[in-house]
């Protein structure tokens, strides 16, 4: 069975197709390697798969109809998970076209490419912890409304889980959405937190903390988001009469962010210097995952403090970008 992994140059894309690969399947994996950050740290990441039979990259964008239609064709995909999104909260406030394109236009595309081709038996796709934007009760709960965004990301996202549920209740597609909570581990995104706060400890640069450190996030290591992702792709009994659901994939234990880089410090060996600055616009205090969903239905829960997650990530941090 091919499984189709859009993203798959993306942190969680590239960990969710080594394990497809590592279980024995077939995966196709689609990116467009844009510059969002550098190219350079997506196409290494492609290079761990590249040695693979069972994987194929295409390079490609999901707003170009006529190239996703080609791939269904070649592959025959019968399950996708569709990872592929523009990222970032800050970037949507300039760059707002880019979000429309990928993260609307390009969803659209893919749900239509799938309902086409008749054959697609589940399709996974990324949401996130932003849709929750000014809701101030915790843990955040899929039960819970979400009609506050604070940012055009947030909102780009919590439109594809409205379209979503009207292609499962209209075509009978099977659809199911992954709010992620704040992932970080090797490979990881260097415009997030967790490798910007280790990259300035190898540095001796100084740290920049927003909100003067009074924050607090559901920081969730790879690996558990990883099984996550494949838990809910293996799935599909839970589901009600629309053939759509929403599952919570974060740590479930929240973390003041000063005690993450006191631990990423220990870690790294270092004394921080920080540099306090305000709240940046879209950004919220806190997340916190309510799972019981997730854990009652896909028997997921995860096992990565930050204690065992940091010094994976600060070693592949010290070997790919250098530093003392």
């Amino acid at each position: 069975m091919m499984t189709l992994v859009t993203g798959s140059a993306g942190f969680i894309g590239q960990a969710v197709c080594t394990a497809l690969l590592a279980r024995g399947e077939h995966v196709v994996g689609l990116d467009n390697f844009n510059d969002y950050y550098d190219p350079k740290l997506k196409r290494d990441r492609v290079a761990q798969l590249a040695a693979q039979a069972r994987f194929v990259q295409v390079e490609a964008e999901l707003a170009d109809r006529p190239a996703l239609d080609a791939l269904f064709t070649r592959f025959k995909p019968r399950r996708i998970v569709h990872l592929a999104a523009q990222a970032g909260v800050r970037y949507s406030f300039d760059h707002p076209d880019a979000y429309v394109r990928s993260n609307l236009v390009g969803f659209v595309n893919l749900l239509e490419a799938a309902r086409h081709d008749g054959s697609i038996g589940h399709l996974v796709y990324a949401s996130s912890s932003s849709v929750y934007g000014g809701n101030t009760r915790q843990p955040f709960s899929v039960d819970d409304a979400v009609d506050q965004p604070i940012s055009l990301y947030a909102a780009t996202k919590r439109a594809g889980e409205l379209i979503a549920r009207v292609y499962a209740l209209q075509f009978g597609l099977k659809l199911t959405g992954l709010r992620y909570f704040t992932v970080y581990g090797p490979w990881g995104r260097p415009d997030m937190a967790p490798v910007k706060f280790a990259r300035a400890l190898l540095q001796d640069r100084p740290i920049e903390v927003y909100g003067h450190g009074d924050m607090q996030r559901d920081f969730t290591y790879i690996d558990d988001a990883v099984a996550g992702t494949l838990a809910a792709l293996d799935d599909t009994t839970h589901f009600g009469e629309v053939p759509h659901r929403l599952y919570n994939l974060g740590n479930s234990h929240p973390e003041p962010l000063m005690r993450f880089i006191q631990v990423l410090a220990r870690v790294a060996g270092r004394n921080p210097v920080l540099q306090m600055r305000p709240m940046q616009p879209g950004d919220v205090r806190a997340t916190s995952a309510d799972i019981e969903a997730t854990t009652r239905d896909l028997n997921w829960r995860p096992t990565t403090t930050i204690e065992a997650g940091l010094p994976p990530m600060f070693e592949w941090c010290r070997s790919y970008f250098g530093g003392e």
